[in-house]
């Protein structure tokens, strides 16, 4: 109950691409360890590579133990999806981020550490502009071919995102011919 209390692990990470702010699994143990120390305490994390159903997972478990007493550890788990086909990642990287994300959650739970914000704490309620979907070449095309044909409106191509070429091509069909 003291660790969990006195465990203060700010989300001092920054996701440039999401624009939030997080913690790792390095941030939680590095202010654990500290507390951990001051208390006798130990706690210990290991990883099971599990399979079900096809899906390939890593289970963490997270074992706590008060050396000052003679009562049962506290064992808690975390589980995190291995996809070793993600973009980018070789088939080391992919079970080392399922392994820390695993681990992470697997301390969440038992040092009662909140990842999550309430919806009416993110929620500006503001209604959020649709993300438009952009045109391939072929299709901006097929679209000009319409509005020649006069099947189609300038008007309706402002629901896509256009390239600044196709806004120039479109902004040629606004004006008016002399």
């Amino acid at each position: 109950m003291l660790i969990q209390s006195e465990l203060k692990a700010p989300k001092s990470q920054f996701n440039a691409f999401g624009k939030y702010k997080y913690r790792n699994l390095e941030d939680i143990l590095e202010a654990l360890k500290p507390l951990l120390a001051k208390h006798d305490c130990t706690f210990t994390l290991t990883d099971e590579v599990k399979e079900v159903c096809g899906q390939m997972f890593v289970e963490s478990t997270g074992t706590f133990i008060d050396n000052n007493f003679e009562r049962l550890p506290i064992v808690v788990k975390g589980v995190a999806g291995i996809d070793i086909h993600r973009k980018g990642m070789d088939v080391a990287q992919c079970f080392g981020a399922s392994s820390s994300y695993s681990r992470k959650y697997c301390c969440n739970g038992l040092f009662l550490i909140d990842d999550t914000k309430d919806s009416d704490d993110t929620n500006d309620h503001k209604p959020k502009e649709p993300i438009k979907e952009s045109l391939t070449t072929e299709r901006f095309e097929k679209a000009l071919k319409l509005i020649e044909d006069k099947k189609y409106t300038v008007e309706e191509m402002d629901k896509y995102a256009l390239t600044q070429t196709q806004v120039k091509q479109l902004d040629k069909l606004r004006t008016p011919k002399k």
